[in-house]
């Protein structure tokens, strides 16, 4: 068992129950605040606790790393200190912030210097993207499209079953939390046209995803097993794909998707370790046929994560419209890793790999409007009346998520993102 995941622990900060930072869950992630520049985090309760202050005080002294790697605008050089670090820094932060231990709760200089209220803070991106992966692996979500656009009776591709179909996306265009998404420009052909036009996209969507972010290297012909992948992966973030589905139609035959998603794709600050997430493995749907060898794994590396999409229109309330979860997936993250390279293409630190839309069986388990009104035929009915087939401009979308056991919550806090009209 991992110390830092013991669900007897307690912190001497009050956390709510209902909060998805206990201690036991201790995410990484990059804020500023008025007196502070870009620095490592973590998160306990409405706290951030600030790693390059504790460190000054030679509270990480006895983990061999430069102190200085938490005074950074991104957490890839911490991340690059391997697996053993950022276990050693995050069962430390543990001992901490127990309610049994006074390094830090007994002196209140200490604890001004430390800890900043999140209301105070502002959440930066947490890492700097090297690569992009998005990919299509939710069996329900690939069936519904394949329904709409093709052939009911055959709506997966024949290769689908056989192999984790995904796409190299724009890691320039990845932004967190907060960040304000202006409605795309581009080339659209109405069915009954002779002409493509150009102009803002009328069906703006989300993508309910989940990525993971990588932090060990590969060099230029080496590969990842499934069963090596989880020293490869850092930890885990909400994937907001913002997508234009009128510029998808158009363009994406023949080479597929490109600039109806290379516009914007949102995710959540805090990162949360691959360590936090253990007691939330579980097993996957069935895979038939059986994979590959090079993709066959043992253990369960599928996670039980509840997964929420809201719509908050301008000046209105919340409306929650999806509810999904994680352990939907048919394709696990250690499949997608080995699969990305297993043609020999070197995985880097901070490289990002979305989980494509996350769908379930019931409808309003659908991760996308795209399935939730079925292509805009069936609207759904917010809470002021408004309906909505697509996004509309000023309309914001949030996503959140968490894991629970044995009393213990573990979530990621929210990415969420407002539509702004197109120039």
């Amino acid at each position: 068992m991992i110390k830092a995941n013991d669900p007897a622990l307690h912190s001497w900060i009050e956390v709510d129950p209902k909060s998805d930072f206990p201690i036991q869950n201790l995410p990484f992630g990059i804020f500023r605040s008025a007196t502070k520049d870009p620095r490592v985090g973590v998160a306990i309760g409405d706290y951030v606790l600030d790693l390059y202050a504790v460190a000054q005080h030679n509270l990480f002294e006895l983990i061999d790393m430069d102190p200085n790697v938490f005074h950074r605008p991104y957490l890839n050089d911490f991340i690059a200190l391997g697996k053993p670090i950022w276990r050693a820094v995050r069962n430390r932060v543990s001992i901490l912030l127990r309610n049994d231990n006074d390094e830090i709760s007994g002196n209140s200089d200490l604890i001004n210097e430390c800890l900043v209220k999140m209301s105070e803070v502002q959440m930066l991106m947490p890492v700097k993207v090297c690569n992009y992966t998005d990919f299509y692996s939710s069996i329900e979500h690939a069936t519904n499209v394949g329904t709409m656009f093709r052939d009911p009776k055959n709506a997966l591709l024949p290769n689908w079953k056989h192999i984790p179909i995904g796409y190299h996306g724009r890691a320039s265009s990845i932004v967190v939390s907060g960040t304000d998404i202006r409605r795309p420009n581009g080339q659209t052909k109405a069915a009954d046209a002779e002409a493509p036009t150009f102009g803002p996209t009328r069906l703006l969507d989300f993508e309910l995803e989940v990525a993971f972010i990588t932090g060990r290297e590969t060099k230029l012909g080496e590969s990842i097993t499934p069963n090596e992948a989880d020293d490869y992966i850092f930890g885990l973030v909400l994937f907001n794909d913002w997508s234009a589905r009128d510029i998808q139609t158009w363009e994406y035959v023949p080479l597929g998707p490109f600039l109806a998603k290379s516009f914007a794709s949102s995710i959540s600050p805090w990162v949360v370790t691959l360590d936090a997430l253990k007691p939330f493995r579980v097993k996957g749907p069935v895979q038939d046929p059986r994979p590959l060898p090079y993709l066959q794994f043992n253990g369960d590396h599928n996670y039980d994560i509840n997964l929420e999409v809201l719509i908050q229109p301008e000046d209105g309330q919340e409306n929650s419209i999806c509810r999904s979860n994680y352990k939907y997936m048919y394709w696990n993250m250690n499949q997608q890793l080995a699969h990305q390279s297993s043609n020999g293409c070197n995985i880097q630190v901070g490289d990002m790999y979305a989980s494509g839309t996350i769908s379930g069986a019931a409808k309003d388990s659908f991760g996308s409007m795209l399935e939730l009104t079925w292509r805009g035929t069936q609207p759904l009915t917010l809470s002021d009346g408004s309906q909505r087939r697509f996004i509309e401009d000023y309309d914001t979308v949030i996503m959140r998520g968490f894991g629970k056991r044995d009393g213990i919550r573990i979530g990621f806090g929210e990415v969420r993102g407002k539509v702004l009209p197109a120039l």
